[in-house]
């Protein structure tokens, strides 16, 4: 009790100053903030993002963090300098490292992968349409290379994403046969129709057509197997269900007539170009990294049966990481004995959109456009345009999706290489979704 008595009176004797040191001024002479404009907007828009209040010169690491309807994190960071006036604009100043480098405005968002204690592989992709996707931007002290523990957060603010625009209606569908939500614009129309169609992950898979409904069209998202009562697996399909499907859509009568169009990625690509070849309400079809013949289920139409081009198991290389590549996998739709498999495009009467990344790695798709395209050719056809992007991957999403090289196959529960490079990919999905726009709105109206 003594010594405690002497500590206190000494420190009692001490300049107030010497125990309670205030620690220095910033260098600089207001705070920082970083405002990110519009704070809510479309998923598919870009945003302005500035930072003011900083050092001339000064480094900072911009990161973005956001989270799935699941909880799991996603991140991505980007290493920044300050102008001579202590500003940052994304839209004109350079990123010099981290996730990505260059002048990319919308780099935070399509960088965003999941944080270092999350499963890796997994997408960000929104579940649900109603709700915004939330990111936080923060602006850190200095550079943090991805993964280590950033600097101090001088500045944050939040953006909402949206993939709804206000207005646009969601109809839950149960009509027939046919699944799916449907998704209608604001006003009275009527709309160009559009049915849109994922691949082989199944399930309902609502963001693009809630996106496409907020640009003008009618969208009908469509899930073909492991939805409600469809069939659980890829085992076989009636193209029966996607005519009841084009039908229910070509008669609402919010949709215009006289077609509608069809977009798909993937498996969805593939069931779009038999669409337009055998069913006559389809008059244009935008095929996102399809194959040019049937693949892995049989197609049944009435009496006409289109077998599946095969997976050989024994093509599938695995990396040492166990990233699984299934680039070599599908029988070649060269093989004269493949020549079933083939969809007789040529019989199509209306267009064809085809956009592909050059480095997709799920399948050919490079390739199995120039098929489409030559058999066109071969019947003296031109109805078809080709987008054609180096450096991108497989699944081509609308602007600002996530970059993901790898993700997790839902049915066979493996990381799989989807190919491309993420700003190269970033770049595609942008362009790309304009001239989807343009494409469906030229030939529907």
């Amino acid at each position: 009790a003594v010594m405690w008595r002497a500590v206190a009176a000494a420190a009692a004797s001490a300049p107030a100053r010497a125990l309670c040191r205030a620690p220095p001024p910033p260098p600089r002479r207001w705070a920082v903030s970083v405002a990110v404009s519009p704070a809510a907007g479309l998923a598919d828009e870009r945003v302005e993002t500035r930072v003011a209040g900083l050092g001339p010169g000064q480094p900072v690491t911009l990161r973005a963090v956001a989270a799935d309807e699941r909880g799991c994190l996603f991140q991505s960071c980007a290493h920044y300098r300050a102008d001579s006036r202590g500003e940052l604009h994304l839209g004109t100043d350079a990123s010099h490292g981290g996730d990505y480098t260059g002048v990319e405005p919308m780099g935070l968002f399509w960088s965003l992968a999941p944080a270092g204690m999350e499963r890796p592989y997994q997408r960000l992709v929104p579940r649900s349409t109603g709700t915004p996707m939330k990111v936080e931007v923060l602006v850190h002290q200095g550079h943090s290379l991805p993964g280590a523990i950033p600097g101090p957060v001088v500045a944050k603010a939040e953006v909402e994403r949206w993939f709804t625009a206000p207005g646009v209606r969601r109809i839950r569908l149960k009509e027939g046969g046919v699944r799916g939500s449907l998704f209608l614009p604001p006003g009275d129309g009527p709309f160009p129709g559009v049915i849109d169609m994922y691949g082989d992950e199944g399930g309902l898979i609502e963001f693009r057509s809630s996106l496409l409904a907020t640009r003008g069209f009618a969208a009908l998202s469509l899930p073909y197997f492991d939805f409600e009562d469809l069939p659980k697996v890829m085992k076989e399909f009636k193209l029966e269900y996607f005519e009841e499907a084009a039908r229910f859509l070509r008669r609402h009568p919010k949709v215009k007539g006289p077609g509608v169009g069809v977009i798909g990625t993937g498996k969805g690509a593939e069931l779009a170009l038999s669409m337009i070849t055998f069913l006559p309400e389809v008059v244009a079809a935008v095929c996102i990294s399809g194959c040019s013949s049937n693949t892995v289920a049989d197609l049944h139409y009435g009496e006409m049966t289109l077998p599946g081009l095969r997976f050989d198991i024994n093509k599938v290389s695995v990396s040492d990481a166990g990233v699984f590549d299934t680039f070599e996998a599908l029988d070649d739709p060269r093989n004269p004995a493949n020549s079933p498999c083939t969809i007789p495009i040529e019989k199509a009467e209306g267009h064809f959109l085809l956009v592909v990344g050059e480095g997709d790695r799920m399948w050919k798709s490079s390739l199995y456009a120039e098929l489409v395209i030559g058999r066109l050719r071969q019947h003296g056809k031109e109805n078809f345009e080709l987008l054609s992007y180096p450096g991108a991957g497989h699944r081509i999403d609308p602007p600002s999706t996530p970059f993901c090289q790898v993700a997790m196959d839902r049915v066979l529960g493996v990381p799989v290489l989807g190919g491309g490079e993420s700003k190269a990919h970033a770049h595609a999905q942008e362009h790309s979704w304009g001239k989807i726009q343009e494409f469906l709105h030229l030939h529907l109206g």
